[in-house]
């Protein structure tokens, strides 16, 4: 995968290298190119921003130099692939919308800064995404949550092939509870079915747990998922052991 990301600040996307994304480039899995869109600038002054027409407070990204520094990284691509504006007013950002990121081979960020964009920005993307109902200095932390959220579900990126399926929201359930060494830490023991060698008693219990830490913590997702006799079962159970409570 190739990601662009167009900036004002590429400095601050350094420590996006570090750890599995880093290591995904290192392994040619991926290549990420950070612009400064302010070299593409035609004002004599280096300035992107201008005040609004109308008035208001801020100022605004103007038009030209984010047109022309994707229309240079495009070409440089040889791709136009999917761009993404980081707005608050975007689809909000989950797993599901990463892994159909992870599907493609060229995505290109705008971060922005400042009061907003000037409003033909937003003819040159094909996503606008938020990542929720906050308000950050810039779109730099965004694209760089969103990034580490999509790269780390490329195949070969994650060294154990079965952990991103695994992942809280993959599977439409949070993740189960785990455990490692020593088996029993200060009175608080492993559960023993993790140390039988069951496997399928294993997969049971995680399948249980994961659906039980859903329903304490997260009841929303619940309403869009769809339960198996032995999961609506087990809801069932829960229920009746919430209300005892």
């Amino acid at each position: 995968m190739r990601i662009d990301i167009l900036s004002l600040f590429p400095n601050m996307f350094q420590p996006l290298r570090e750890s599995i994304v880093g290591k995904a480039e290192e392994k040619g899995l991926l290549d990420i190119e950070v612009t400064d869109f302010r070299d593409y600038t035609t004002q004599k002054q280096n300035h992107v921003d201008d005040a609004p027409y109308g008035g208001g407070a801020g100022m605004l990204l103007q038009a030209q130099p984010i047109f022309d520094a994707l229309a240079a990284t495009q070409a440089k691509a040889q791709t136009k692939g999917r761009v993404i504006l980081l707005d608050p007013a975007g689809k909000k950002f989950d797993q599901s919308v990463a892994e159909d990121l992870a599907k493609e081979e060229h995505l290109t960020f705008i971060c922005g800064h400042y009061e907003g964009y000037d409003e033909r920005i937003r003819t040159l993307v094909t996503d606008e995404i938020s990542l929720g109902d906050f308000v950050l200095t810039g779109g730099e932390l965004g694209a760089m949550v969103i990034v580490d959220a999509t790269v780390r579900l490329l195949p070969g990126v994650l060294g154990n092939g079965e952990s991103a399926p695994g992942d809280s929201f993959s599977s439409g359930l949070l993740e189960y509870p785990q455990y490692t060494r020593p088996a029993d830490f200060r009175g608080m023991k492993v559960p023993e079915v993790l140390t039988s060698g069951n496997h399928a008693k294993i997969a049971e219990w995680r399948n249980k747990e994961a659906l039980r830490r859903t329903f304490e913590r997260r009841p929303d997702m619940l309403k869009n998922y769809e339960l198996s006799k032995q999961e609506a079962k087990w809801l069932r159970e829960f229920q009746t052991e919430s209300k005892e409570s």
